[in-house]
């Protein structure tokens, strides 16, 4: 769930938005944005993040307060995993990131892959839906669902592609260093418990 400071700075963020979007009068604008100053204070002096820098980032967010959702693709190749490295740690991830306003979850897993691979896939089950909070994530200072698709291989070699960086597979045993902010161990070993039983049913929260 991370740190109980995390968590009351997300609560008081989340009412200060929901308050700041629907409130008429002043006096109660004036309070959530109070509000939303001391969650911006709470998080500056526990992660020691700049206050300004975080009070802009929590007054950037607009209309009501909902969970973030992440998509991440689940490709296989036998018994590897397709990962990708990522540029800003040298670590490694699943392909996904964002989902984007207009797309649906399959088609960011499939884009996001081939953007990351160049792989071409193919989207074909539900694997997961989770709380990033409870999946031992390092925390974030917003809410995040996160959705895992598993994808079909179309080609079993990549297509060229500029923003591709290194992408190759692993064995479950053989993974490389992970970058923890965005896939755990963990939650690698339950998709590869998914590969091998197709009858699991999609895990939640």
């Amino acid at each position: 769930m991370g740190p109980k400071w995390l968590q009351w700075t997300k609560a008081l963020q989340s009412i200060a938005q929901n308050g700041l979007s629907f409130a008429q009068d002043p006096y109660d604008r004036e309070r959530y944005t109070q509000l939303q100053r001391v969650a911006a204070e709470i998080m500056s002096a526990y992660s020691g993040t700049d206050f300004t820098q975080v009070l802009d980032l929590f007054q950037g967010q607009q209309g009501y307060a909902t969970p973030k959702v992440e998509v991440r693709a689940a490709v296989f190749r036998n018994d590897e995993i397709l990962m990708v490295l990522e540029r800003e740690d040298d670590r490694w991830s699943l392909p996904g990131g964002w989902a984007d306003v207009g797309q649906t979850p399959s088609e960011v897993a499939v884009r996001e892959t081939l953007e990351e691979s160049g792989y071409r896939t193919r989207a074909v089950r539900l694997l997961a839906v989770y709380d990033r909070d409870r999946q031992g994530h390092p925390p974030l200072p917003f809410h995040v669902y996160k959705i895992f698709l598993q994808c079909d291989l179309l080609d079993m070699n990549p297509m060229p592609n500029a923003e591709c960086g290194d992408a190759a597979f692993f064995q479950e045993g053989k993974l490389p260093e992970l970058c923890t902010t965005r896939v755990t161990q963990a939650e690698i070993a339950r998709l590869f418990q998914h590969l091998h039983d197709p009858l699991l049913p999609a895990d939640f929260d």
